[in-house]
């Protein structure tokens, strides 16, 4: 696991924009998964901005996202379908067919839930995998508890979770209580994880993963210790437990 500590939001904004538009310019091609959510914003305007400069086509990209609510029509300013188009999609040249994301309104859920999954089974593999990491550990909205054999799967948020989603409806109660979410072992069949963190709240989250030997189900991102190929780029706040604790563990990853 190789990690890149940064200052701030800032330079982890630009140096995940960076690392995904030279895979991109690479091999001209390929498949990501994207996530939603705080961390990304960043990223994603990042991504635009270096994108114009150095003339990347995203014509031969497809994008599989992690995640949606259930009960939001696509085009409610809250769902991942109106993020991604806000922040990323209406501004580079992909393809619409090219753009996947959950239904959240199917009417059957679980028929859905396949769907997507054998959709990115179609997709072969998914090249590079976005991650957020939650207070909790969730990663995707897999939550405490979820097992790392889980597939694409209708998930029951946590209180946690959506008092730390608020922010984006008007009150608590308008957040839903349920998503569709790609599955941890989907996950963990990317070919590579990219795994960004920013601020002092995602500590505790961090510092499993990077410190604690132990891969538990009740902390969803330390399964990530068994990927093969994982960048975790994350501020200092965020490896502020990490640098207290265990940085000469971590000397030769956490230089600057």
């Amino acid at each position: 696991m190789k990690v890149i500590r940064v200052r701030d939001y800032s330079e982890l904004s630009q140096r995940a924009a960076t690392y995904f538009i030279n895979k991109l310019t690479q091999s001209h091609f390929g498949v990501w998964g994207l996530a939603t959510g705080g961390t990304p914003k960043g990223m994603y305007k990042e991504l635009i901005i270096q994108a114009e400069e150095k003339g990347v086509s995203f014509q031969n990209l497809h994008t599989v996202n992690l995640d949606e609510y259930v009960g939001l029509q696509p085009n409610d300013p809250t769902s991942y379908h109106s993020y991604m188009q806000e922040h990323l999609f209406q501004a580079i040249d992909i393809p619409s067919e090219n753009i996947h994301i959950p239904n959240g309104m199917a009417s059957d859920l679980e028929k859905e839930c396949d769907r997507y999954e054998e959709m990115i089974k179609g997709l072969e593999k998914i090249d590079i995998q976005l991650l957020g990491v939650g207070e909790n550990g969730h990663i995707g909205f897999n939550e405490p508890g979820t097992s790392f054999d889980s597939r694409t799967h209708v998930i029951q948020l946590e209180s946690s979770t959506r008092e730390a989603n608020a922010r984006y409806f008007d009150r608590l109660g308008d957040v839903p209580t349920h998503a569709i979410t790609m599955g941890i072992q989907t996950i963990m069949e990317a070919s590579e994880v990219v795994l960004l963190a920013s601020g002092k709240n995602k500590a505790k989250s961090l510092h499993a993963l990077l410190c604690e030997k132990e891969v538990t189900e009740d902390i969803p991102a330390t399964i990530l210790k068994k990927h093969p190929h994982v960048t975790v780029i994350a501020d200092e706040e965020a490896l502020s437990l990490v640098l207290l604790t265990c940085e000469r563990e971590n000397e030769q990853v956490l230089k600057f």
